[in-house]
């Protein structure tokens, strides 16, 4: 009952809210204008992020009133997402530095993983305490960041967050441990449906910041309560195409001395469109390979080897089928 109740606030929130939020960018004038650097060929109103976030907000808060345990952690990512959703919006609207960005995303990211027991480690146990939540944090910020860095195409935010979402209560639920999460990653899945009932291509309006660091913000912190529960692997390759993305893309721009906080169009998602696949063809072809990393999430429950191998083989293909589509693109 409180999953689906989770679910449809984030759905309806979502889903509702973006209609009168559109009338409100147009008339501002608040508009992704082409550029050299963009995937898309018509002024798009940005700013999703203003009716998906409150309302995923929402809905966790509503999980929390009956969360137990797990209460204090969830007010405190509210506490987060809320931040972000005000700080993405600023940057949004007037391009913040990255130093204050990044600071930002540390705070809220350390302030979640200071609420997590002593005994309760994301790396089950490897490290000293201290270096486990350091790491931890490491990788939530650059996952709260790559989540923004791969927010580029119509419809590609939208599918991997209910990818993800999904992943989530699948494995819960196969290992049967941290069954609390599955409300909150199931409002996750909602509002990323809601959504694309506008974003899916072509698209009517845009995430922008204020939607994709919030969730990146939050679906990392459930993918830390999911290492937590003792299935790290799971966690690693729930968002293993995300990853893989961003961090090659990452270190090519480093590579050739590019400044990596400015924006770009060298992602494999883009390069594919740049070749001439539409969006919505990228969007399925990653929504595809993401099922097929849940039925790799399923099988390192008991095999963590196997499942982390058959989700670099899957990653690998579908970073090679957008590399073969992005032939004759410009860099």
């Amino acid at each position: 009952m409180i999953a689906a109740g989770a679910a449809a606030i984030a759905f309806l929130g979502t889903a509702l809210g973006v209609k009168p939020l559109l009338a409100w960018l147009h008339r501002r004038e608040i508009l992704d204008h082409p550029n050299e650097r963009s995937s898309h060929h018509l002024p798009t109103p940005r700013g999703g992020g203003l009716a998906l976030t409150p309302a995923l907000l929402l809905a966790w808060a509503f999980v929390a009133v009956t969360a137990g345990p797990l209460a204090g952690w969830i007010w405190v990512m509210l506490a987060g997402g809320l931040v972000l959703l005000l700080a993405s919006w600023l940057d949004d609207r007037h391009t913040l530095p990255p130093g204050p960005r990044l600071l930002a995303h540390a705070v809220v990211a350390g302030g979640a993983l200071v609420m997590l027991p002593d005994a309760v480690t994301v790396f089950h146990g490897a490290l000293p305490l201290w270096a486990d939540r350091v790491l931890a944090g490491l990788g939530w910020v650059w996952f709260i960041n790559l989540f923004n860095f791969m927010d580029g195409i119509d419809g590609i935010s939208g599918v991997e967050t209910a990818s993800i979402g999904t992943g989530i209560v699948v494995v819960v639920v196969v290992e049967g441990t941290a069954l609390a999460i599955v409300p909150l990653a199931l409002a996750c899945t909602a509002a990323a449906v809601g959504f694309l009932v506008w974003n899916w291509h072509p698209a009517r309006i845009f995430l922008g910041d204020s939607g994709s660091v919030p969730l990146g913000f939050l679906l990392g912190g459930l993918l830390i309560q999911l290492a937590c529960a003792g299935e790290l692997a799971a966690a690693v390759i729930l968002p293993a195409y995300y990853l893989a993305d961003a961090t090659i893309t990452l270190l090519w721009r480093l590579k050739d001395g590019e400044k990596i906080w400015q924006p770009h169009r060298r992602h494999f998602y883009q390069r594919a469109v740049q070749g001439g696949r539409r969006h919505d063809q990228v969007a399925w072809a990653v929504l595809v390979a993401n099922l097929l990393l849940i039925g790799a999430a399923m099988l390192s429950v008991t095999h963590a080897t196997a499942g982390l191998a058959a989700a670099g083989l899957m990653v690998a293909g579908l970073l090679a089928l957008l590399q073969h589509w992005s032939r004759g693109a410009g860099r």
